[in-house]
């Protein structure tokens, strides 16, 4: 057969969007059953058990960690920037306490957030954070049945920035853990700390708490991390903050919300302290939001 015969049909090259959001060489996250899918979910299940939080560097592949990061640049001047004195809480402080207790030490916190309602349905951003077989995988290495994306419209999908100098200082997440992605990194600074496991869903552990606070670093872990590192952290129970951010450049990071139960909307009282407003929903829970698997505070 010649080969320009009319009967053969070239095949299209596949797009981007059909293409895997992943780096499935480095993570098979297609083929977790398979031997190294295995090895990997192990891996990460050790880390996670081990400190709290596992670290997989260069998840996404380049061509979309460069979308990401060009779209985390042009969204960064819309953060709503907080320039303010917060305790690790992100609530007011408790006059019946002493003024050295956890809740009544307020540090500058200079950072700022993105809702998730100004990130455009068509962004690579979205892409990854809706991505089934990532999800499949998270709630495997998390050891859920199900993963749930947050049905808040500003807190489900966030983009964290830190501008030169600025920080984000020692704090609890809402939700029992996070994923997130740096994509872009200060010239210095900007330092991951967290203490693994400080609290628990039956103690505060005040004490252990009110050391770090004062400086004490036994406890404290540092990661220095790299655009498309992808990051699972069991942020409601470890102390974490970010150091401050040196140099001239910002400090950007994704951070994708994710659940064990649907419907998981952030308190409209933090949701205001973060983002500056709330949404129709967050005025719907009347500030006390669902109902916590905890009573810790928030």
């Amino acid at each position: 057969m010649l080969a320009n015969d009319s009967s053969v049909t070239p095949q299209p090259a596949a797009s981007h969007e059909d293409m895997p959001v992943v780096d499935l060489d480095s993570y098979p996250i297609d083929r977790l059953d398979s031997p190294e899918g295995q090895d990997l979910l192990h891996r990460i299940r050790g880390e996670l058990a081990q400190t709290g939080c596992a670290i997989l560097r260069g998840f996404v592949r380049e061509d979309l960690l460069s979308r990401i990061r060009q779209e985390s640049d042009a969204l960064a001047p819309q953060a709503h920037i907080n320039d303010t004195q917060t305790n690790p809480y992100s609530s007011d402080g408790d006059p019946s306490l002493p003024a050295d207790h956890p809740r009544n030490i307020f540090m500058d916190r200079s950072n700022g957030f993105v809702g998730g309602d100004l990130i455009g349905q068509e962004t690579a951003i979205r892409r990854l954070y809706h991505d089934k077989s990532v999800q499949d995988f998270l709630a495997r290495v998390l050891d859920i049945d199900e993963l749930h994306e947050y049905a808040d419209p500003l807190g489900g999908l966030v983009i964290n920035v830190l501008k030169p100098g600025c920080q984000h200082p020692w704090h609890y997440d809402t939700n029992e853990f996070v994923v997130s992605m740096l994509t872009k990194e200060p010239e210095g600074g900007g330092l991951f700390e967290y203490c693994p496991q400080i609290r628990s869903p039956e103690s505060e552990n005040y004490e252990a708490v009110s050391h770090v606070l004062q400086g004490d670093q036994t406890r404290v872990h540092t990661l220095e991390l790299r655009p498309g590192d992808l990051q699972i952290f069991y942020g409601r129970y470890s102390l974490h903050r970010v150091s401050r951010v040196e140099g001239q450049q910002d400090r950007h990071t994704v951070i994708f919300s994710y659940a064990r139960e649907p419907g998981m909307i952030a308190r409209a009282e933090r949701t205001r302290r973060i983002f500056g407003r709330v949404a129709p929903i967050h005025e719907q829970q009347a500030s006390e939001g669902p109902a916590r698997s905890d009573n810790l505070q928030d």
